[in-house]
C-alpha cells in the first residue's frame, strides 16, 4: 500500500523562494569558476554574483527582517517563517561566500597575473610605484577624504548604502585607542588605480593595479598626524532599500519616486561585510553602533564588495573575453526596407542577441518620419541611458505626430535614469505617463497607428524584454511585428487603460495581468488535462525566468499527476519540486546559465495537435500576476510558431553543456552528454547558425 500524495497545500511540495534564488545565484557563481570561460569573462560572472547579492539583501532579505521584527505570521507555501528563513540564507550563504573568494584569491588572481594584468597589495610595490601613487595620492584624493572621528564629542557618522569604508583604529600619546571613518572615494576615482611598471619591469605592455582603499590605507599619516595607527579595515553597509510607494494620485509620483530614492540611501542596515582581519572589538563597536542583529554580520575575504571588479572589463584585453559577434538582421528588416510594408505580409520575430535590436529601433524612427503615421505609443520600463527610442519618439513629436511613452517610475533601481527620461520627453511635448496607481506596468509593447488608403491599421511590437538597445545584446529576448487586427483592438484597449481611466475584463488575443493572466494560464492547463485525458499525448513547454504563485504551481502538479509531460526551463527561482511520486513524476525542471541572460518567456500548450504558442513579459510570480500590467500574446504564424518549438526551444530543451536539471530536493547538477552523444551549448548553436530561422513566416 502505497503512501497517499501530499495534500495541495502540503509545504513539502513547495521549495522556499529565497532559498531557491540562491541555488540559482550558485550558478552564477559556477560560470566565474568554469574554467572554459576566457578569464576576464570569469570576473564578469564574480561580479553579477556579488552585485546579485547585494540586490537580494536588498530587497529579499530586508524584507524579511522586517517581518521578523513585527512579528508577521503568515508563512510562505514551504511552511517557513520569516526567522527561519533568515537562519536558512545565513547558513546557505556561507559556503558560498567561501568559495568566492577562494575563486578569486587562488584562481583567478594567480591566472590575472599569469596574463599581465597583476593587482598588488601596496606593500608589495617598489620604490618607485610608491612614490608615483604617494603623489598622486596627494594631489588627487587626499583633497576629498573626511576622516570622522566617533567618540563622546563626536557622533558615529553615517553610513551610506553599498559604500566602501575604512575602520580606522589610531592610538594617541597616552596609549589610548580612538576610533574614525573614512568613506573611499569610490564614485569619484576608480576602485582599482592603475600603477606605473615596476623600475625593473621589461613589459611595459603589463597592467598594474591597486585597490584605491589600500592605497588610502598606506597614507594614514597624512590623515592622522601624530598618531599611531593600529590597523584600518574595509567595511560595508547594506540597507533596506524595498521602500513602498504609496500615492493616492498619479500626479504626485514622480516627486514621491524622487524622495523614495533619498530615503533608500538611508534605509535600515540589513547587513554588514567586514574584512576577515578586523579586529573583534572594532567589529562590537560598529555592530553596537548599528543596530545589527543576528545573522546580518559576514566576515568576508578581501577584496570587500567584489562587484567592481567589473571595472576590469574596460580592460583592452580581447584575448579574454568572449569572441565579438555580429548579429543578424532578417532581410525583410533591412535598414533601407519599409517596415511596414514587410509587416503587412507577414509577422516577423526577433530573437535577440542573435537577432539585432536595430529593426525596432527603425520601426520607431520609420514611423517619426513617416507621413501616414498619426500617432506612436510605448510602454517603457528599463530603457538604459542615450536610448535611441527616446530620440526616436522625440523626433516623431517634432514631425507632429501624437506620441504617448508610459514610464515606470517605478523601475527598482532604474527610478533616476526613468525620472531623466521623463522629463526630457515632456519638455519635447511627448505625452509622459507615469504608470498606474496601485501596478507596475511591466508589459513590453509598442504601437504606430498609421492611415493607408483602405483605412486606419495599427502596427504593434510586442517583446519579452525591455526597448534597451544596450541589454540587448546580452539578453536572450523575442520581439514580434504584426498588425494583427484583434491584437491591435487589445492594444489600444490596453493603451486606453494605461493613459485614461478605461478598463477591460477580456481581451481578445492578449494574455493581461492582473486582469486574465492566471485565470488565462490556469484555464490553458486545465484544457490540457482535459486533452489528455480525452485522446493522450498532453505536452508543456514553460520557459520562464521565475516560477512563484501557488494556484499556477498547483495546476502544473494537476498536470502532472493527470498523465501530461511538464518541461519546465527556469533560469531562477522555481518554487515547484519535481520528483514528488504520484504528483510531480511528469515534471522536468532545468535551467540555462550562460554567457547571455536568459529572459525570453514562452508558454506552450500543445493542444491536442493545435498547437498554442505565448510570449511576453510575464513570469508566473504573485507580483507579476497581481501586482503588475503584463501581456502575453500569441504567436499565430505557423512557420514561426515552427521555429519556436522545432529549433528554439527543441536545442535548449537538449543543452549539454550549460544546462541544469533540478532533483526533488531543490539541488541541481549539471547534464551532460551521454556516451554517444554530441555536446550542444544551446547559446554557442545560436551564435553559429545565427539567421536559420529567417524562414519563419515565409
Amino acid at each position: 500500500m502505497t503512501d497517499a500524495p501530499p495534500a495541495p497545500d502540503s509545504p513539502t511540495l513547495y521549495i522556499n523562494r529565497e532559498l531557491s534564488w540562491i541555488r540559482f545565484n550558485h550558478h552564477v557563481l559556477e560560470e566565474a569558476m568554469d574554467e572554459r570561460h576566457p578569464l576576464l569573462e570569469r570576473v564578469k560572472f564574480l561580479a553579477i554574483f556579488a552585485n546579485n547579492l547585494d540586490e537580494f539583501f536588498m530587497i529579499r532579505v530586508s524584507g524579511l527582517q522586517r517581518q521578523a521584527a513585527q512579528g508577521v505570521l503568515k508563512a510562505p507555501p514551504d511552511g517557513m517563517t520569516a526567522s527561519e528563513q533568515l537562519v536558512a540564507i545565513e547558513k546557505a550563504l556561507l559556503p558560498e561566500l567561501t568559495l568566492q573568494y577562494d575563486c578569486w584569491n587562488r584562481e583567478i588572481l594567480p591566472k590575472l597575473a599569469q596574463a599581465g594584468i597583476f593587482i598588488s597589495p601596496y606593500r608589495d610595490l617598489d620604490q618607485k610605484q610608491k612614490d608615483a601613487l604617494r603623489t598622486y595620492f596627494i594631489e588627487e584624493i587626499f583633497p576629498v577624504l573626511i576622516p570622522l572621528a566617533f567618540d563622546s564629542a563626536h557622533p558615529f557618522p553615517f553610513i551610506s548604502n553599498l559604500s566602501l569604508n575604512l575602520a580606522i583604529v589610531v592610538r594617541d600619546q597616552d596609549k589610548k585607542e580612538l576610533f574614525a571613518r573614512i568613506k573611499v572615494p569610490t564614485g569619484l576615482f576608480p576602485r582599482l588605480i592603475r600603477v606605473p611598471a615596476p623600475a625593473k619591469s621589461h613589459n611595459d605592455k603589463n597592467v598594474h593595479l591597486v585597490y584605491l582603499e589600500d592605497l588610502v590605507a598606506a597614507h594614514l599619516d597624512l590623515l592622522f598626524p601624530g598618531l599611531e595607527v593600529v590597523g584600518a579595515y574595509p567595511f560595508r553597509i547594506t540597507r533596506d532599500a524595498d521602500l513602498d510607494i504609496e500615492v493616492d494620485e498619479a500626479s504626485d509620483l514622480l516627486t514621491t519616486v524622487e524622495e523614495i530614492m533619498e530615503q533608500r540611501a538611508r534605509g535600515t542596515p540589513v547587513r554588514i561585510e567586514v574584512d576577515s582581519t578586523m579586529q573583534e572589538n572594532t567589529v562590537q563597536m560598529l555592530e553596537k553602533k548599528l543596530g545589527i542583529g543576528p545573522h546580518m554580520l559576514y566576515r568576508i575575504g578581501y577584496p570587500v564588495g567584489m562587484a567592481d571588479l567589473m571595472e576590469l572589463l574596460s580592460l583592452d584585453r580581447p584575448d579574454l573575453k568572449d569572441p565579438p559577434f555580429q548579429q543578424s538582421v532578417p532581410p525583410e528588416l533591412a535598414e533601407e526596407k519599409d517596415i511596414f510594408s514587410a509587416v503587412r505580409k507577414k509577422d516577423i520575430l526577433l530573437f535577440h542577441p542573435y537577432d539585432s535590436f536595430t529593426p525596432v529601433i527603425n520601426f520607431i524612427r520609420q514611423a517619426a518620419h513617416d507621413p501616414g503615421v498619426l500617432a506612436i505609443k510605448i510602454t517603457l520600463y528599463r530603457v538604459g541611458s542615450n536610448s535611441p527610442i527616446v530620440k526616436a519618439l522625440m523626433e516623431a513629436r517634432e514631425n507632429g505626430k501624437a506620441v504617448a511613452a508610459l514610464i515606470e517610475l517605478k523601475a527598482r533601481f532604474d527610478e533616476e535614469n526613468n525620472i531623466g527620461w521623463a522629463r526630457a520627453l515632456e519638455r519635447a511635448g511627448v505625452h509622459v505617463v507615469y504608470g498606474v496607481v496601485g501596478l507596475k506596468v511591466h508589459a513590453k509593447l509598442c504601437m504606430v497607428v498609421r492611415r493607408e488608403k483602405d483605412g486606419i491599421r495599427r502596427y504593434l511590437h510586442l517583446g519579452t524584454g525591455n526597448y534597451n538597445a544596450t541589454t540587448s545584446r546580452i539578453y536572450t529576448d523575442f520581439g514580434m511585428f504584426t498588425c494583427d487586427r484583434d491584437i491591435g483592438d487589445d492594444a489600444a484597449n490596453l493603451f486606453n487603460f494605461l493613459t485614461g481611466y478605461a478598463r477591460f475584463d477580456q481581451y481578445r488575443k492578449l494574455v493581461v495581468a492582473p486582469v486574465t493572466l492566471r485565470s488565462g494560464m490556469i484555464s490553458r492547463i486545465d484544457r490540457e488535462i482535459a486533452l489528455h485525458k480525452k485522446e493522450g499525448g498532453g505536452h508543456l513547454i514553460f520557459k520562464m525566468n521565475a516560477l512563484v504563485d501557488q494556484e499556477c504551481i498547483a495546476a502544473l502538479y494537476r498536470a502532472s499527476e493527470a498523465g501530461v509531460k511538464v518541461d519546465l526551463q527556469i533560469r531562477g527561482i522555481c518554487c515547484l519540486r519535481p520528483e514528488i511520486p504520484d504528483v510531480s513524476e511528469n515534471i522536468t525542471v532545468t535551467a540555462i546559465v550562460g554567457r547571455f541572460l536568459e529572459h525570453a518567456r514562452i508558454y506552450y500548450f500543445r493542444n491536442g495537435g493545435k498547437d498554442e504558442v505565448l510570449l511576453g513579459s510575464a513570469d508566473l510570480m504573485p507580483r507579476n500576476i497581481d501586482r503588475r500590467v503584463e501581456v502575453l500574446f500569441p504567436v499565430t504564424n505557423p512557420s514561426i510558431k515552427k521555429a519556436l518549438l522545432t529549433t528554439i526551444l527543441a536545442t535548449e530543451l537538449a543543452d549539454n553543456q550549460q544546462l541544469r536539471l533540478m532533483a526533488g530536493d531543490g539541488s541541481y547538477a549539471r547534464r551532460l552528454p551521454k556516451k554517444g552523444e554530441n555536446p550542444v551549448d544551446s547559446q554557442a548553436w545560436f551564435l553559429a547558425h545565427q539567421g536559420s530561422w529567417y524562414h519563419a513566416g515565409s
